[in-house]
C-alpha cells in the first residue's frame, strides 16, 4: 500500500453517539449499561463512543419544575444524585476504563461529579475522557450551569477548558448551553479539536441550528449526544410533578455532523440507540481552506484572546 493510501485510510473511521436511557439515580446499572453501549460499539468498528450529559446517574430534571421552598423533597434528591455520581477517579471510572480498553475504543461520557478534592458533598457536571488504551485523560466540569441549575451544579474552572490527543485526533468539547459562550468556543477551537463533542440535555430544532453552526463556524466534526428519558422512567415521587399525560422528558436527538454543517447521522428521536457515522478527518482541512477561525480568520492583529487556566 503506497503512503497516500495509508494516509487517508488513518483519516477514516467511525464514530458513534449513544443516545440511551440511564437507570435514575442508581449508578451501578446505569455503568453496565454504559459498559455494554461501549463493547458494543466496539464491535462494530467504532474507535469513538460519545454519551450524553449526566449520563451517570441520570439529568436532575427536577430544578425545572420542583419550587426551591419544597426544601425536604429537594433536600432528598439532591441526597440520592449525591450518592450516585462519581469521583474521578474511583471503581466506576475503573469499570468504564476496562470496557474502553476492552473495545479498543475512545470514550467521551457525562457525569456528576462529586469535588472528591474536598468535602463529597458538592457536584459538578462533568464529562470525562478516556482513550482506547483505557486511560483517563482528563475531564472537562461545566463552566456555567444554567438557570435552575445553579441549585445542583458548582462552576467549572478554565482549567478543563482544552483537547485531547488520541487515536482518532484530538477531542475536546461543552456540555449543553455551554456552546452557546462564544469564547468558550473558540478556546476549544484554539486547542487544535477535530472532534468536538457535546453532552447535551437540549435537544429540538433550535439546538441542531447551534451545533451545525459550531461545526461550521469551527471546521470540526460534532458530536451532539443527549439522553432518552421516558416518564417511566422516573420514580413514583417524580413522575407527580410533571403535566398529567407526559410521555418523554427528553426526547433525545442526538446526531452526528460534518465541517460544513450537513447532518451525516441522526438525529434519532424518542427511542434508545447508537447512531454510528464514519468521518474523514481531511474534510476538516477543506473546510479550514475557506474559513478557519482560529487561523487565517483569527486576526490577532486586532483581537487579543486569553484564558484563565488557573484552577
Amino acid at each position: 500500500m503506497n503512503n497516500s493510501n495509508q494516509s487517508e485510510k488513518s483519516n477514516k473511521f467511525i464514530v458513534a453517539a449513544a443516545q440511551l436511557t440511564p437507570v435514575f439515580l442508581n449508578k451501578e446499572k446505569t455503568v453496565k449499561i454504559a459498559c455494554k453501549a461501549i463493547l458494543e460499539a466496539g464491535k462494530k468498528s467504532a474507535k469513538l463512543i460519545v454519551f450524553s450529559e449526566s449520563f451517570i446517574a441520570g439529568y436532575p430534571d427536577w430544578v425545572w419544575s420542583i419550587p426551591a421552598h419544597k426544601t425536604v423533597q429537594l433536600n432528598e434528591l439532591y441526597v440520592q444524585l449525591v450518592e450516585s455520581a462519581v469521583s474521578i477517579p474511583d471503581d466506576t471510572t475503573g469499570r468504564l476504563c476496562k470496557a474502553a480498553k476492552d473495545a479498543h475504543i475512545n470514550v467521551v461520557i457525562g457525569m456528576n461529579e462529586k469535588n472528591s478534592e474536598t468535602s463529597n458533598a458538592s457536584l459538578y457536571n462533568t464529562m470525562l475522557f478516556i482513550d482506547e488504551n483505557g486511560i483517563i485523560l482528563g475531564k472537562h466540569r461545566k463552566l456555567m450551569p444554567t438557570n435552575c441549575e445553579r441549585l445542583i451544579w458548582a462552576q467549572g474552572n478554565g482549567d478543563t477548558l482544552k483537547s485531547y490527543n488520541t487515536s482518532v485526533g484530538k477531542i475536546g468539547g461543552l456540555i449543553c448551553w455551554e456552546n452557546f459562550m462564544p469564547l468558550a468556543r473558540n478556546t476549544i477551537y484554539e486547542a487544535g479539536t477535530q472532534i468536538y463533542v457535546a453532552p447535551t440535555w437540549d435537544k429540538g430544532a433550535n439546538w441542531l441550528g447551534t451545533v451545525q453552526h459550531i461545526a461550521r463556524e469551527g471546521s470540526v466534526f460534532v458530536i451532539s449526544c443527549c439522553m432518552t428519558l421516558h416518564i417511566n422512567d422516573l420514580p413514583e415521587e417524580l413522575k407527580k410533578i410533571y403535566i398529567k399525560g407526559k410521555e418523554w422528558v427528553s426526547t433525545g436527538n442526538s446526531c452526528i455532523i460534518n465541517p460544513s454543517g450537513k447532518i451525516i447521522a441522526g438525529p434519532l428521536d424518542s427511542k434508545e440507540g447508537i447512531i454510528y457515522a464514519e468521518i474523514n478527518l481531511q474534510e476538516i482541512i477543506a473546510a479550514k481552506r475557506s474559513f478557519d477561525a482560529v487561523g487565517h480568520y483569527a486576526r490577532p492583529d486586532v483581537f487579543n484572546f486569553s484564558v484563565n487556566t488557573k484552577s
